[in-house]
């Protein structure tokens, strides 16, 4: 049987840093050994605006991971978002030479190189190419060309890209904590190792993952993802708008949307909750009713601007299994029925990931990503060349980092 390996996931959002610890058992399965979260300070729509601060933050929540878990943390896998990252589709063609009618490993690089052969922002690395279809002569969704005999070799990729800088800021933050960096990966992309099974991925499927200060999407179709994103919109500005509406402190918004908010504002009542006052604060009644209206309104933007880019390339209306919600916003109550009516799909935010491990909190919605980093490292490292963290980011980024990367 083959040995247990332990990789470690980590998540830098506006609300929270964290660190997921866990093992790969010789036969697949992923235990979590422990986690460490500390509130994120110096993150702003899920992008790094202080990095010492940051810096400060996953230290401490390092040092909770390896207690908990007893394990010396040395490098991880880290999830990236911001709204800088977009995505777009590539096709990679190759023929095969008059002498070589056998398709082989090499024709298979060079057609993915071709499609990562693409015109990107001057500022702007690729982060991902994900295949999603082969084709040989004509014949559609090919799974493996190799040993095939054919003339013209084809295939279809997902191009992922995002700001050269913001990316690295994230990395370096992570290297001055004495850790190293195996990989970086979109966040929604983590998110469905989990959240999304197979069956799911091949009827069609979009994963929204709504935090605090971003929400990031994922649409896959036929097995393979199709269109991907971010927005720079989350649970912040849930509580931004109740501020300016009701007229109340940040922190009053806050703990008001979380004990009280909802997103179906048909479904509450015409309760008033009285706020007491204190020493900042003067004290306010407020209608329940209005408080939903509120978030309810923010919410409908959100998930239409969503559905508007998903339904640009032509696949959405494929869509079968529906729509899967996760992120701590995917808590609010009324957001399951408003969510269906807009997107006109069935929806469902997922619960346990189907993972053992003592540590419970893990299994909160908001815990999705770094979870989904354990499962995409597994997959990673059954599937790729074994190759030095630095040798494998600077091969993806193809010079993202030149000299200034460490």
């Amino acid at each position: 049987m083959a040995k247990s390996k332990i990789f470690v996931g980590l998540e830098i959002g506006t609300y929270k840093v964290c660190l997921a610890v866990g093992e790969v058992r010789g036969d697949g399965a992923i235990k979590i050994l422990g986690q460490g979260t500390h509130p994120s300070s110096g993150v702003r729509k899920g992008e790094i605006t202080d990095a010492e601060q940051v810096s400060v933050c996953i230290r401490e929540a390092l040092a909770k991971a390896e207690e908990k878990s007893a394990v010396e943390v040395e490098s991880v896998y880290l999830a990236i978002t911001g709204a800088h990252i977009t995505s777009m589709q590539s096709r990679g063609r190759a023929r095969i030479g008059d002498d070589q009618s056998e398709i082989t490993e090499e024709d298979l690089g060079e057609v993915k190189e071709m499609a990562r052969n693409v015109t990107l922002p001057p500022d702007h690395g690729i982060i991902h190419s994900i295949l999603q279809h082969y084709y040989v002569d004509g014949q559609e969704k090919v799974v493996n060309p190799v040993g095939m005999l054919g003339q013209k070799l084809e295939a279809d990729y997902h191009i992922i890209h995002g700001q050269k800088n913001r990316v690295q800021n994230s990395i370096r933050c992570v290297r001055e904590c004495r850790l190293e960096v195996e990989d970086i990966v979109f966040s929604p992309i983590a998110a469905a190792q989990v959240l999304l099974n197979r069956e799911t991925r091949q009827q069609g499927a979009v994963l929204i993952d709504i935090g605090a200060g971003t929400t990031e999407y994922a649409m896959y179709l036929d097995g393979a993802i199709i269109a991907s994103g971010c927005v720079g919109v989350g649970g912040d500005h849930l509580t931004n708008d109740l501020s300016i509406v009701l007229k109340l402190p940040m922190v009053r918004s806050e703990k008001l949307k979380i004990e009280h908010g909802s997103a179906d504002p048909d479904s509450v009542d015409d309760e008033v909750i009285d706020l007491e006052a204190d020493s900042h604060f003067a004290g306010a009644p407020v209608e329940r009713s209005l408080l939903a209206q509120v978030i309810a309104s923010r919410l409908r933007e959100l998930f239409e601007l969503i559905k508007q880019r998903l339904m640009e390339g032509g696949s959405y209306q494929k869509i079968g299994a529906g729509i899967f919600l996760t992120g701590g916003v995917s808590l609010t109550p009324g957001i399951g029925t408003l969510a269906e009516e807009i997107f006109e799909l069935p929806v469902r935010r997922p619960g346990d990931p189907g993972m053992s491990g003592p540590s419970i909190p893990m299994e909160h919605p908001q815990y999705s990503v770094p979870i989904g980093l354990l499962r995409y490292a597994q997959l990673m490292d059954e599937n790729r060349p074994k190759a030095g963290a630095l040798a494998s980011l600077t091969r993806r980024f193809k010079g993202m980092f030149g000299g200034g990367a460490k």
